[in-house]
C-alpha cells in the first residue's frame, strides 16, 4: 500500500475526529466521556488465507470495527477495496454511530472491510475470502449484536455468502445476521436504491424549504454507483432537472445544456465508463466534475473529494453528500464562508442504514414489506431527521452549518443514552 494512500486514509480519520471536536464544543459533557465517545469499543483484525484458483495460497487482511452500541446493536457495511485500512474502517464506524443517531435509529455504529481488489479476483476467490472473513468474526456478530451489510464492492450475493458462513459456524438458521440480502432470501425491496432514495427525498425537501426549482437547476453528480444511479434517473425523469455532469472512476463528462442520462447510462453499461460519450466534453480526471458550473453538486463517490485546495473553486450553490466523508474540515469551513448550503454525509447518506433497519424489522416480523411502504417510511424518516438537524442548527445559532448541527444532535443522543444506561460511570 503506497504512502499516498495511507496518508489519505489517515486524513479521513483525522477529518472524522475534527468534526467531532468541533461539534462537542457546543455540549456540556465531561471530558472523560468525550474521550470515550471517540474511541471504538472493539477493533478486530483478522488474517484471511484462501486458496486461489491456480492453487496458490494468498492472505488478505480484514477488519471489523465496533464503535458504540449504547442505542442498539452495532450496524454497518463491509467493503472490499485495496484502499481498506484500519484507520479508514475506524472512521467509517464512527460515522455510522453518528448517522444512526441522526436518523433516530435504535442502532450503534460499526464497519468492516477486507483489503482486496475485486477486479483482480475471480468470483470463487471472493466467495472464499468472504466465508473465511465471517468465520473469523462470527463470535462477534449476530442479529442482536452486530449486523453487517453491503458497502463498496459488496452486494446482495455477498450477503448470502455471509449468511451461509455464519450458519455453518452457529448451526442456526438466522438470515437476520446481515441486511442487504436479495428480497427472495429475506431481504427487503428497495435496499439496492436506498442510499440514493434517501438523498433524493432530502433534495426534494430542501428544494421545497428553500424555494429551489429543480426543473430549472443544473446538477452535477460525482459518482456513478448505487447511490448515484437512482439520483441521476429520478432527478432527470421526475423533476426534469438538467444533469450536466457525471463522473466515474475513469473520468467525467460535461454538457452545459444537459446530458441524455438514459443514453449515458446505456453507454456506460456497454463501454464500462462514461468517458467519450457523444455530445459531451470528456475528461480523464474525475475530480474535474467538482469544479464544473452547476447549481447542485451531489457527492456520491469517495471520501476527501473537496479539500482546501479546490473548495474555493466549487461553483455549486448546494452540495449533497450521499458518499461517506467527501468533504474535509478545511474545505467545509471555506464552503460555509462562501455561503454554500451543504447537507452532510451523516444525514444525506442515511437512506441505506435506514432501510437496513427496516429489513431487520421485516425479518423479525416474518412478513415482507411492499416497496411503497418502504419508500413512504424512508421519506418520513429522512424528512424527520432533516427537520431535527435544522432545529438544532437554529437552536445553536449555526446558520446554514448543517454538518455541525447534525454532529451536535448525534453526539448528544449517544452521550445521553450512554449516561442513562450506565455505560458511562
Amino acid at each position: 500500500m503506497g504512502k499516498e494512500q495511507t496518508h489519505g486514509q489517515d486524513e479521513f480519520l483525522k477529518s472524522t475526529n475534527l468534526y467531532f471536536d468541533n461539534a462537542v464544543r457546543y455540549l456540556d459533557l465531561p471530558s472523560g466521556l468525550i474521550e470515550w465517545l471517540k474511541i471504538p469499543t472493539k477493533e478486530i483484525t483478522v488474517a484471511i488465507p484462501i486458496k486461489t484458483d491456480d492453487r496458490k495460497t494468498k492472505t488478505f487482511i480484514g477488519y471489523r470495527i465496533q464503535h458504540k452500541n449504547a442505542r442498539g446493536p452495532f450496524k454497518g457495511g463491509v467493503r472490499y477495496s485495496p484502499e481498506v485500512s484500519l484507520d479508514k474502517v475506524r472512521a467509517l464506524a464512527i460515522d455510522m454511530t453518528w448517522k444512526c443517531a441522526v436518523l433516530d435509529l435504535p442502532l450503534g455504529g460499526a464497519k468492516g472491510g477486507i483489503c482486496l481488489d475485486t477486479k483482480k479476483l475471480s468470483k470463487s476467490e471472493i466467495r472464499r475470502a468472504t466465508k473465511r472473513y465471517i468465520r473469523e468474526i462470527a463470535p462477534d456478530i449476530g442479529p442482536e449484536t452486530d449486523i453487517p451489510a453491503p458497502d463498496m464492492y459488496t452486494n446482495a450475493e455477498t450477503m448470502l455468502w455471509m449468511v451461509d458462513a455464519y450458519m455453518m459456524h452457529t448451526r442456526k438458521y438466522d438470515v437476520g445476521v446481515v441486511t442487504g440480502k436479495p428480497p427472495k432470501r429475506g431481504g427487503i425491496l428497495g435496499r439496492n436504491v436506498a442510499t440514493g432514495a434517501g438523498c433524493y427525498f432530502l433534495i426534494q425537501e430542501v428544494a421545497k424549504k428553500l424555494n429551489l426549482d429543480l426543473s430549472q437547476s443544473k446538477i452535477a453528480v460525482d459518482g456513478c454507483g448505487n447511490a448515484a444511479l437512482p439520483l441521476i434517473k429520478w432527478l432527470s425523469e421526475k423533476d426534469k432537472a438538467k444533469i450536466v455532469g457525471i463522473s466515474d472512476s475513469q473520468g467525467c463528462i460535461y454538457n452545459s445544456s444537459g446530458l441524455d442520462t438514459k443514453k449515458v447510462l446505456e453507454f456506460k453499461k456497454k463501454h464500462g465508463s462514461v468517458i467519450n460519450f457523444e455530445n459531451a466534453v470528456s475528461s480523464g480526471k474525475n475530480e474535474d466534475i467538482l469544479e464544473c458550473p452547476c447549481d447542485i453538486l451531489i457527492l456520491a463517490a469517495k471520501e476527501n473529494r473537496i479539500t482546501k485546495e479546490n473548495a474555493g473553486k466549487i461553483k455549486a450553490k448546494y452540495i449533497f453528500e450521499p458518499a461517506n466523508g467527501p468533504t474535509t474540515p478545511d474545505a467545509h469551513h471555506i464552503l460555509c464562508e462562501r455561503g454554500i448550503y451543504i447537507l452532510p454525509d451523516i444525514l444525506a447518506s442515511g437512506g441505506g442504514v435506514t432501510v437496513s433497519w427496516f429489513e431487520m424489522c421485516q425479518n423479525k416480523e416474518g412478513y415482507p414489506w411492499t416497496l411503497s411502504v418502504v419508500m413512504d417510511r424512508l421519506q418520513e424518516k429522512m424528512i424527520a431527521a432533516y427537520n431535527a438537524v435544522s432545529e438544532t442548527a437554529q437552536k445553536y445559532n449555526l446558520g446554514n452549518d448543517m454538518r455541525t448541527a447534525a454532529h451536535i444532535l448525534a453526539i448528544k443522543e449517544v452521550a445521553e443514552t450512554s449516561i442513562e444506561r450506565g455505560f458511562w460511570p
